[in-house]
């Protein structure tokens, strides 16, 4: 099979019949082989009803009902699990993403050899205030933190090699950083395609403002597992010295006031008035606890047989 179309949805029953009639428009134009895989991710309209319909009748349609709303990640997850086509595109379902870009993202995985080539929607049909300026802060943090060069990491219209796909891990609201992932598997053939952003016809948008906000956040998470998740005590007992350091200083600076009016009989102040003894205490206590935090990230990656330290590619006369 050439294809999977991975496509996470959520109450889109007004858009799915187009979706679908424009899906295989394009794919029997192309002479593709090819699996449709919607996932519904708890919609409470007819989204399921439409999706069981279109697999009657067409048993290159295939579904997932999640029990309720457990978000895109999980939707993208469980259609990665299922992907079978030696190529897998995913976009949403509400029609801003043209199918008509499948067979150009199709090429550049087969003819141009990429891992992964990602959307970017250079013109779009949102709330400049709303979306378009968030999303560009996003990015703009995105590149810098991950070392990508991508303009829209937040596109829903990417296409990957399917071992790409198997060997990402998305969890949680990671989806917005799968190339990123995909870079931390070694995955380092990815580009970009500038493709066409379509107003919403359907409905309104199903994510708030609060997801740039949930985006930074995830964002700081996978920026420390990719640096510190192997070695926990690099992050941690460097802050650990770094608050020793700040607690030594403090403590050489109320001894040596200290020795200094003795020497010189200059009436002088209890050690426990001093605003630099309770910065010296407190960093201590800092610096021990960041030690110990690292300890146990250590101990806890020493002893847990879940984790894959490293994966090969390649063997030979092994």
């Amino acid at each position: 099979m050439q294809i999977s179309l991975v496509i996470p949805l959520l109450n889109e029953a007004e858009s799915l019949p187009e979706l679908y009639r424009w899906i295989t428009e394009v794919m029997q134009r192309e002479g593709y082989t090819y699996e449709i895989i919607f996932l519904d991710d708890g919609s409470t309209d007819d989204s399921w009803q439409i999706i069981s319909e279109l697999a009657q009748k067409d048993n290159r349609v295939k579904g997932v009902k999640f029990r309720r709303n457990y978000g895109k990640s999980q939707a993208l997850h469980a259609g990665f699990k299922m992907a079978q086509g030696d190529v897998v595109i995913t976009m949403d379902a509400d029609l801003q993403d043209s199918p008509e870009e499948i067979p150009a993202l199709y090429k550049m995985i087969t003819e141009d050899d990429y891992d992964l080539v990602s959307g970017w929607k250079k013109k779009r049909y949102d709330s400049k205030l709303k979306k378009n300026l968030p999303s560009k802060l996003f990015n703009w943090a995105a590149r810098k933190v991950s070392g990508l060069d991508l303009h829209d990491f937040n596109c829903g219209l990417k296409a990957y090699k399917n071992q790409v796909v198997k060997d990402v891990n998305v969890y949680g609201e990671m989806h917005r950083y799968i190339p990123f992932l995909a870079k931390n598997e070694g995955y380092t053939r990815i580009g970009e395609k500038v493709v066409r952003h379509q107003a919403r016809k359907y409905g309104e948008t199903k994510f708030g403002s609060d997801r740039f906000i949930k985006g930074v956040l995830d964002l700081i998470t996978l920026w420390f597992l990719t640096r510190f998740a192997k070695r926990p005590m690099h992050l941690f007992g460097a802050l650990g010295i770094l608050m020793f350091l700040i607690g030594g200083a403090a403590v050489v600076i109320i001894l040596g006031v200290k020795a200094y009016k003795l020497y010189h009989n200059i009436p002088t102040h209890l050690v426990t008035d001093r605003p630099w003894f309770y910065i010296a205490l407190a960093a201590m206590i800092l610096g021990s606890q960041f030690f110990l935090a690292g300890f146990l990230g250590e101990m806890l990656l020493k002893n847990n047989d879940k984790i894959q330290r490293y994966k090969v590619d390649e063997m030979l006369n092994a």
